[in-house]
């Protein structure tokens, strides 16, 4: 594995690496409350069979994080320089693994640049409706009247004991690692004014699920080959949105795994051997 920084917009943007540079290319985007190390499993395990890039965003894991007078926290700027990183990087032909977060980030620059996706790994991924758990029914009455109150409320989801349930919730017991969600807890606590840039990533989601329609249609468009490998357990992103793929592209493989919302940390082995089958 190989550790780097690049320059991008200003912004240094953290990323691990491994795999030889001669095979086709896997680029890993990570969900909330996470960054790159989310894949510290699976990258071993695909490193024989693809060249795999994990960036941090803005605001995560070991990429800088601007004060929010000098950076928009939003999706939209996230993709912005997560399009710019894969242009610093130099890559225009790659697969896609898109998880959480990742999903709005990868599926924007995907509708950019076509022509970059080779294809699609969508894990707990969602990009439909169907796919959105109870929660989110409250999300959008907060979006609707974002109060300051609510806007208060709704930092618990950077709480210990929430962090650790999304990482633990449909999981058999004793089966996930503590070690992801340890590390998430120690970016929360030293990542300056941490909760409010997350806070403005929680009340801008409402803009992805305004997208939805557009992901759909480049799904219907440009027909790529789509692995969605899902937690079914999952309370955020349920086993409906997975199936929703189905829709638009009759050729995908979705797959069921016997975890919640972060699947690789219990099922890495099962979703590994799904992509190497698929891809």
């Amino acid at each position: 594995m190989k550790y780097s920084r690049i320059n991008v917009h200003g912004i240094r943007i953290f990323y691990r690496e491994c795999g030889s540079e001669d095979l086709p290319v896997m680029v890993l985007f990570h969900g909330f409350p996470s960054a790159g190390h989310m894949f510290r499993d699976l990258m071993p395990a695909l490193q024989d069979r693809f060249h795999l890039i994990a960036p941090d965003y803005p605001g995560f894991g070991q990429s800088d994080s601007p004060s929010r007078e000098d950076f928009a926290y939003t999706f939209d700027h996230l993709a912005e320089v997560m399009e710019g990183f894969l242009e610093e990087m130099k890559l225009d032909r790659f697969y896609m693994y898109v998880f959480d977060y990742g999903a709005p980030i990868g599926f924007r620059i995907a509708m950019k640049h076509p022509e970059w996706i080779m294809g699609i790994v969508s894990q707990n991924g969602n990009v439909y409706r169907e796919g959105l758990g109870k929660k989110w029914e409250a999300r959008a009455e907060y979006w609707k009247n974002p109060t300051p109150e609510l806007r208060e409320q709704y930092k618990s989801a950077f709480a210990k004991d929430t962090v650790i349930g999304q990482y633990t919730f449909g999981t058999e017991e004793g089966s996930v690692s503590p070690d992801g969600y340890s590390l998430d807890l120690y970016y929360a606590s030293v990542i300056p004014d941490y909760a409010e840039k997350q806070s403005d990533l929680i009340f801008d989601y409402q803009n992805n699920v305004k997208m939805y329609p557009a992901f759909q249609e480049y799904l219907r468009t440009y027909h790529p080959k789509l692995l969605a490998v899902w937690g079914k357990d999952d309370p955020s992103f349920i086993w409906a949105g997975a199936e929703a793929f189905a829709r638009d592209l009759p050729n995908a493989r979705i797959v069921p795994v016997s975890s919640g919302h972060f699947a690789l940390e219990n099922c890495c082995e099962k979703i590994a051997e799904e992509i190497r089958r698929f891809f």
